[in-house]
């Protein structure tokens, strides 16, 4: 039961980790999509 335990834990462990990279790069990509687009619109306003 401990060698379950532990592999079920090592699992979860990978898991949260990966997802926790996978969450950061998205919300840096998505951030840096809307500035680009603002800045963009802020341009065509002005001209």
């Amino acid at each position: 039961m401990d060698e379950k335990l532990r592999i079920i834990l090592i699992i979860i462990t990978s898991v949260s980790i990966f997802g926790l990279i996978v969450f950061v790069f998205v919300k840096n990509y998505i951030k840096n999509k809307i500035q680009f687009y603002l800045e963009e619109k802020n341009k065509n306003k002005k001209s």
